[in-house]
């Protein structure tokens, strides 16, 4: 269990380091408050994941920081029960002058684990870790997935009862990440308690239970993971237009600078001409852009997302084909043909108008979940998991009975 009460944290920032000085000398005030975090509340019970979203300088370092007792806070509470461990910033608590062996020693106790649990899941703590011969080779000759193999390893057979991961974990190789995921499930279903802090905004909707989102310091959304990865989308889209002053607005369930806009949506299938559709059908997007203005880059995105949240499949046109130009006040209408060869499940559409290549730079407009549809039974041979994928099978006979007597 983790129960943070009004968590507050600043830091005084001085223009030179000599103001810090003539500050102590003196007594006047020569520094600026910055506040990291203020009024920040949660809990998060055994057995359940809470993610942590937020643009860069929005808090979550330093809540995580003050959660494993780097800094100390200005006001609040926080309540952990049991052993707390983490995955911060790669190299926290790491001596590069020490092998991985001696490491292993030093961080454990840091962590709070006797001689004899080191003693015990030390072995452990190097397979986990797959490092090899190189466990006995000083960590500044380790590259950073190697750093991040180590601590990981030691912080999950710390056997804590609350665990903290950073975004520390994205610089592992796939199949490694892999294998931190499984373990942290595991580890959830042990009855742990998990504070997850990513960008990977698709593990963060099929690993945790709720979501927070901070900004300014502030938790402006606790809830469903889908709504929280909707609001950060929200707010990444909108930090360029804040600072321009363009952003405009609106409350139809989209944003953006709304210098161009889709007016009409629609989305059926190509047989049933319905929004019920079979898996392996076509999907026809029909969407009708209007620009406020003349427009020379220009991309239309699509994002498919299951019943879970999960972003099954997206894809823009300046990735097909590159940018189009929009004349204003003119309507442009656009088809798109998807071949929807997914699993049965109930699917949103999330459309998008932004310059370039993603909607962080110019984000024209922005709607989450704005068209739906639903895909029921197969269109030839079933498969398990999200989609198909193409798959082309050779068998050898040479020793088929039935095929030697066919032979013969």
């Amino acid at each position: 269990m983790i129960r943070v009460t009004d968590l507050k944290k600043s830091f005084k920032m001085f223009s030179r380091p000599s103001d810090r000085l003539l500050e102590a000398l003196t007594g006047r005030n020569r520094h600026h408050t910055h506040v990291a975090l203020e009024d920040v509340s949660f809990e998060v019970r055994s057995g359940e994941v809470l993610g942590v979203l937020g643009r860069n300088g929005a808090g979550k370092s330093t809540l995580l920081k003050l959660m494993t007792g780097v800094l100390m806070a200005d006001a609040g509470d926080i309540h952990i029960d049991g052993r707390v461990t983490g995955l911060l910033e790669l190299g926290t608590g790491f001596n590069p002058e020490l092998t991985g062996i001696q490491n292993i020693t030093a961080n454990a106790l840091m962590l709070g684990m006797s001689h004899a649990e080191i003693e015990a899941r030390h072995q452990d703590i190097i397979d986990f870790s797959e490092l090899g011969e190189y466990i006995h080779e000083p960590l500044r000759t380790y590259s950073s997935g190697m750093v991040m193999r180590l601590g990981f390893a030691i912080a999950i057979h710390a056997e804590p009862a609350c665990f903290l991961v950073d975004e520390a974990l994205s610089v592992g190789d796939g199949y490694f990440q892999q294998k931190c995921m499984k373990r942290i499930r595991e580890f959830k279903e042990q009855g742990g308690a998990i504070l997850f802090v990513s960008h990977d905004l698709n593990a963060v909707k099929v690993l945790c239970d709720r979501a927070m989102v901070l900004e300014g310091g502030r938790v402006v959304h606790e809830g469903e993971p889908e709504g929280a990865v909707n609001l950060y989308n929200r707010i990444m889209a909108r930090q360029a237009e804040e600072e321009e002053g363009r952003h405009k607005a609106r409350h139809d369930g989209a944003y953006g600078t709304r210098q161009a806009e889709i007016i009409d949506a629609n989305a059926q299938g190509e047989d049933s001409h319905s929004q019920m559709l079979t898996s392996g059908e076509t999907l026809w997007l029909d969407l009708t852009l209007l620009a406020h203005e003349a427009l020379d880059d220009v991309a239309l995105g699509v994002l498919i997302r299951d019943r879970f949240g999960q972003d099954i499949f997206g894809i823009n046109t300046y990735q097909q084909q590159g940018a189009f130009r929009l004349v204003r006040d003119e309507q442009r209408r656009v088809r798109l043909a998807i071949e929807a060869t997914i699993a049965p499940g109930k699917y949103t559409i999330t459309l998008a108008l932004h310059s370039g290549d993603h909607h962080l730079d110019d984000c024209y407009w922005w709607h989450d979940s704005a068209l739906q549809f639903e895909v029921a039974g197969y269109r030839g041979s079933k498969f398990s998991g999200i989609c198909q994928l193409a798959c082309h099978i050779e068998l050898d006979t040479r020793n088929d009975p039935a095929a030697r007597e066919e032979a013969s």
